[in-house]
């Protein structure tokens, strides 16, 4: 790297609002992290909550999407009724099970971002 870049690389993390104080020794840029204070580990935890609540959504409209199609299909005679009742079973299934893979693994981050 060129030294007008890591100059370009150093004043655009000095106006990030990251908290940064970067290190340029003119080959490469050092950062030293502070360590995470209780306020920023429970902005973090309120994050990594927004993501899996997003992630719960995006399952549950796959969820809908499949339903609406077992009953396009059922409604067309494509699919035979029991099948179509089985098969909406089946996805229920699915989604109850990544919803709560997507719990457990949010309560391993939540302790581990708190854990000091």
């Amino acid at each position: 790297m060129g030294q007008g870049t890591l100059n370009a690389i150093e004043k655009a993390i000095q106006k990030s609002d990251l908290g940064l104080n970067p290190n340029n020794d003119g080959q490469q840029i050092r950062l030293t992290l502070p360590p995470l204070t209780e306020e920023r580990r429970k902005e973090l935890v309120k994050l990594v909550k927004k993501y899996v609540e997003d992630a719960k959504t995006a399952v549950r409209n796959v969820r809908r999407d499949a339903n609406e199609h077992v009953k396009r299909l059922e409604k067309t005679h494509e699919l035979p009724e029991d099948l179509a009742h089985d098969a909406v079973e089946e996805v229920q299934k699915l989604t109850d099970k990544h919803i709560k893979e997507m719990d457990h693994l949010f309560e391993l981050k939540e302790k581990e971002v708190m854990e000091i």
